[in-house]
């Protein structure tokens, strides 16, 4: 008796193609890892993307390795201002805004959560919490009152734990974890959701992957740390028509690492 391929045709799955055509996204932190690859993975399924970073020409190598129509605009997420010139340009750029993707993060401290300093702690939550909330509310306000979108926010699974030198990276995330919930209750229609990713294959994260990277492979039930697409697909499902009953939930994906309780 014949057994089924583990990796099914993607034929098989033709009815659920995700399509984004005539959507126009927004990706913070776009120029590389993650925000790259929801940016790329959006474009492909038929969206008009803006990026944006604090780097132009980091964003423009980026832009141009994508299949699609996309655009880049520096800006800095934790800037007061920025969120709203951004999201403007888009509008104007592109004509309307239907996806916010509040990516972008930073972690300039790795040690005991008492042990911060008062800039490094300002600096992880000015980036990691208030962009997101600030460029929420100026999609809210500049494109989604009126139309209905959805904001996907980028968190991680340290906001659901707790450990050792990441605490204070870990704090703005499960508040940023709480923020979706929140704002999912305040501005629907409009979808606000949430992806809490596991340890991830970037730049961002080089450090983790250099000194824990092969041990967590090795306790993961499937194998193998994150890729950026994987995240990226997860984002294009949940910004897409498909996922229209979903929101205020954020999803882990962490190659099964709370099954078996991996950790760094």
């Amino acid at each position: 008796m014949p057994t089924a391929s583990p990796n099914p045709s993607p034929t098989r799955f033709d009815w659920m193609q995700i399509d984004l055509t005539g959507k126009v996204a927004l990706v913070t932190g776009a120029s590389r890892g993650i925000g790259a690859a929801i940016a790329s993975t959006m474009a492909s399924s038929g969206a008009k993307v803006m990026l944006t970073s604090r780097k132009q020409a980091d964003l423009e190598a980026t832009a141009a390795e994508i299949d699609g129509e996309v655009d880049v605009i520096a800006a800095h997420v934790g800037d007061a201002d920025s969120g709203d010139a951004t999201i403007a340009a888009t509008i104007e750029r592109f004509g309307r805004l239907d996806i916010l993707v509040n990516n972008a993060a930073t972690n300039p401290y790795y040690g005991p959560t008492l042990g911060v300093d008062v800039p490094r702690w300002d600096k992880t939550f000015e980036v990691n919490l208030r962009g997101p909330l600030l460029w929420s509310a100026a999609a809210h306000r500049l494109a989604f009152a009126e139309q209905p979108g959805v904001i996907v926010n980028i968190a991680s699974v340290g906001g659901l734990r707790t450990e050792g030198a990441l605490g204070v990276y870990n704090l703005t995330k499960a508040a940023l974890i709480h923020l979706t919930r929140q704002l999912a209750g305040e501005i629907g229609p409009t979808r606000v959701v949430g992806i809490a990713p596991g340890l991830v294959t970037t730049d961002f994260a080089q450090v983790l992957v250099d000194n824990f990277g092969e041990r967590l492979a090795a306790e993961l039930p499937l194998g193998r740390l994150g890729d950026p697409s994987d995240i990226a697909n997860l984002a294009t499902f949940l910004a897409s028509d498909l996922a229209a009953w979903i929101t205020g939930e954020t999803y882990v994906i962490d190659g099964g690492a709370g099954v078996r309780g991996a950790s760094f």
